[in-house]
């Protein structure tokens, strides 16, 4: 049952891609309402457990979530370049390096030579199976190569915001429970600085657009999914817990190439799932430290 409840993140997850290729709108309105959707949790989460914080670790928590929606946003950017079969896996893949990077060396992880060999052939393992679906992505079709290239470095930059969403609260030394408040809010606070000084996203005026409640789903899709993490790391432990939710990965990439038909060709599929799986190896090697 434990294992279980510790997929449900996985499949929401996975679930949360497919979601945005059907939902109407433009980015700033699918991050938005993804924001606005993803509070509500929280805000649940908050009122029944009622944690409480001093200002150094609030604000920490909160440059999290800002950190974020910088990422959740070059990722829905990224998606409607290379689609998701590709995208999803190069994203997870890119965080399953930037992390550990980050935690080796601000963080002093690894603090053993044996643990630093086991955690860099981890590393080169997620290299290999990024080098096949990165060879596989250049599809034939005209613009495809150019597009798949801007998809590949919007969601490298959007991984440095994904890390700050995992380092600040290490920094904040606060539990799940605790930070994600915060994090909700600086969630919806860059989501509002980007609608309003982006000039590209400013002229659609995205902050009380009908697409923007509409896509609310992607948000409460997101919100149920990182309780449900919290829940399955008191159960499973982070390791485990992490781990599991790397099957994400699996839901979403599936997802994309058979219902949305993003990867064509029996060689090209068999690419993309051969690096998706090295991929995963080099996930579940790095959570075995």
């Amino acid at each position: 049952m434990n294992i279980l409840i510790g997929l449900i993140p996985a499949l929401l997850w996975g679930i949360q891609p497919i979601i945005l290729l059907k939902a109407r709108g433009s980015t700033i309105n699918q991050l938005c309402g993804t924001v606005y959707g993803a509070f509500l949790v929280p805000l649940i989460v908050y009122l029944i457990y009622r944690p409480e914080m001093s200002l150094k670790p609030f604000v920490l928590c909160l440059i999290s979530g800002m950190c974020w929606t910088f990422g959740q946003m070059t990722q829905y950017q990224a998606f409607k370049s290379m689609g998701i079969a590709l995208g999803t896996p190069l994203s997870t893949a890119m965080q399953l390096i930037g992390n550990p990077i980050t935690a080796v060396i601000f963080f002093q992880e690894w603090p053993t030579a044996m643990d630093k060999y086991k955690g860099f052939f981890a590393l080169l393992v997620i290299i290999l199976g990024i080098v096949l679906i990165t060879k596989n992505g250049k599809q034939d079709e005209p613009g495809a190569k150019h597009q798949y290239k801007y998809g590949f470095w919007i969601l490298f930059i959007g991984t440095f915001g994904y890390i700050g969403y995992s380092a600040f609260p290490r920094l904040a030394n606060v539990g799940g429970s605790d930070a994600i408040f915060p994090q909700a809010i600086g969630m919806v606070i860059a989501a509002i600085i980007f609608s309003l000084f982006i000039k590209e996203y400013r002229i659609q005026k995205p902050i009380f657009n009908k697409f923007s409640f509409e896509n609310m789903i992607l948000g409460f899709v997101f919100g149920i999914a990182a309780f449900a993490y919290l829940v399955s790391i008191k159960l499973n432990g982070v390791a485990t817990g992490f781990t599991l939710t790397q099957m994400d990965v699996v839901v979403a990439t599936i997802g994309g190439m058979v219902l949305f038909h993003e990867v064509k060709g029996k060689q090209k599929v068999i690419l993309t799932l051969l690096g998706l799986l090295i991929i995963i190896i080099g996930g579940i090697l790095i959570q075995t430290i």
